[in-house]
């Protein structure tokens, strides 16, 4: 039977009349019916969290690090409950699902310690003359008020990227959940809710963007930290006044696979790069490059370990792609695999939809960069294969899109791996693994089209405080 789920807003469980409806991808059942916030809520949410960073900000740093382990401690008794619903409502497949919920409780563990590394600097301030016996203390301190808006493909984890920073660095949040997948992030609400963190401290209000306006009119918001499509992005930087903005956004990731690549590995990888999550994340393989001299026998061995995937019910184990977030998404899908053919592409493998929300994992050769399947984010399980000889050349080749995210190269050559590190345009490039690999500590973010700012608990929190210095004359 599909459970209610009441809003959190300022530390209570809140009820109202509009409601968001939740339901599987995989067999539209009923999952869960949502309390939708209004504008009002959202004011009130930010009003009581405006008021409770007077408490926060003084919390000292063992107490936001308890609520943080207190959390990741609240996840990992619930693995399985949040596993079995995020499939639910997203459709991920479990053995995906599962491991964003490990990764969540990775952040929280992550941000308890980082709560205690915040700290500062001492610089000496007698570079010239007038300045002696002077000394500088410089220290971070939270802003306020976050803002976190969080998409729908990464449910858990991309809220706890928002939420555990702010925690840990001593800020207030008002986080709005994607409206298709809304249930997880209130079950987190509820082990936040079980914690000694102040009430009010965080509020989770799923709702349209419509009402959810004052995340971006209220002066009370000092930052807003947004992961999404680059078309909303952009949108929020240019209307949101003169908040802080740190923006995650899209991606074309590029690979390039060299010609001393050990193949079976990267193969193996790129099929998870590729259709891992049904290809819905920002870092999911697109474009594979392939030297020509090993080009014939990679097509064969991916095509081989491609057809082997397991298509099906998301909540099986033994499922490698589930569904789509909707039908729309793989009808689009469609249209952009069938007019790629249309131009002279060629289906290596795949190219069908499945019960209609389901997409076979997709590789295409013979396409062109004009093609909507190479300059555009697909956000689908498909991958397009490119022919290379140079790698100068093929790095280029990565360049050519507007987005920036992060590139993968498998080869073991240490020139190239420096060449690639220093021009590909890119947020970060790993080397011998796909660009959808990140670690939840690391410094995550891209260039161009694909955002601004940096996830990434540690490089978050530098996000969200504010660098303040004292000056002390010693004289």
């Amino acid at each position: 039977m599909a459970k209610n789920y009441k809003m959190y807003l300022g530390g209570n469980w809140i009820n109202s009349e509009n409601k968001i409806k939740v339901c599987s991808p995989w067999d539209d059942s009923h999952v869960a019916t949502v309390s939708a916030a209004s504008k009002k809520d959202y004011t009130k949410a930010i009003k009581i969290a405006n008021d409770t960073f007077a408490i926060t900000r003084d919390l000292p740093s063992y107490k936001r690090a308890e609520t943080c382990l207190s959390i990741a401690q609240g996840l990992e008794k619930n693995i399985e409950k949040f596993t079995r619903m995020m499939v639910l409502e997203l459709g991920k497949a479990y053995k995906d699902c599962k491991l964003e919920v490990t990764r969540a409780i990775g952040v929280f563990t992550v941000a308890a310690e980082e709560a205690k590394r915040i700290g500062g600097e001492i610089i000496d301030l007698d570079w010239s003359p007038g300045s002696e016996e002077r000394t500088g203390l410089i220290r971070r301190f939270p802003k306020g008020v976050v803002a976190g808006i969080s998409p729908f493909n990464f449910p858990l984890n991309l809220v706890a990227h928002k939420i555990g920073p702010a925690i840990a660095s001593g800020n207030t949040i008002v986080l709005k959940p994607a409206s298709a997948t809304p249930v997880i992030a209130l079950m987190l609400a509820e082990l936040i809710d079980k914690t000694d963190h102040p009430k009010g401290a965080v509020s989770i209000l799923p709702g349209s963007s419509k009402e959810a306006s004052p995340l971006l009119d209220d002066p009370r918001i000092k930052m807003i930290t947004f992961t999404g499509s680059s078309e909303v992005g952009w949108w929020i930087k240019k209307h949101s006044s003169n908040k802080e903005v740190v923006l995650e956004l899209g991606g074309n990731a590029g690979v390039a696979v060299a010609d001393d690549a050990d193949l079976d590995f990267a193969t193996t990888r790129l099929l998870y790069g590729a259709f891992g999550a049904a290809g819905q994340s920002c870092i999911s393989v697109q474009r594979i490059y392939v030297h020509e001299k090993v080009y014939n026998i990679f097509v064969r061995m991916l095509k081989s370990k491609t057809n082997k995937l397991k298509v099906g019910n998301p909540l099986n184990p033994k499922t490698d792609i589930g569904t789509m977030v909707d039908k729309e998404s793989v009808k689009n899908s469609i249209i952009m695999i069938n007019d790629a053919v249309e131009d002279g592409a060629k289906v290596i493998t795949g190219g069908k939809a499945i019960r209609g929300r389901t997409l076979q994992p997709t590789i295409l050769a013979n396409v062109q960069n004009s093609m909507d399947v190479c300059s555009k984010e697909a956000f689908a399980p498909l991958a397009v294969l490119f022919k290379y000889k140079n790698f100068k050349k093929v790095v280029d080749q990565i360049n050519n899109s507007e987005y920036g995210l992060q590139a993968g190269i498998f080869t073991n050559r240490l020139k190239d791996i420096f060449y690639a590190f220093k021009h590909i345009e890119c947020g970060g490039v790993v080397v011998n693994d796909i660009p959808t690999y990140r670690a939840d500590h690391q410094p995550y973010g891209g260039m161009k089209n694909s955002g601004v700012g940096r996830e990434g608990v540690r490089y978050a929190i530098e996000d969200m405080t504010d660098v303040k210095i004292l000056s002390i004359n010693l004289k």
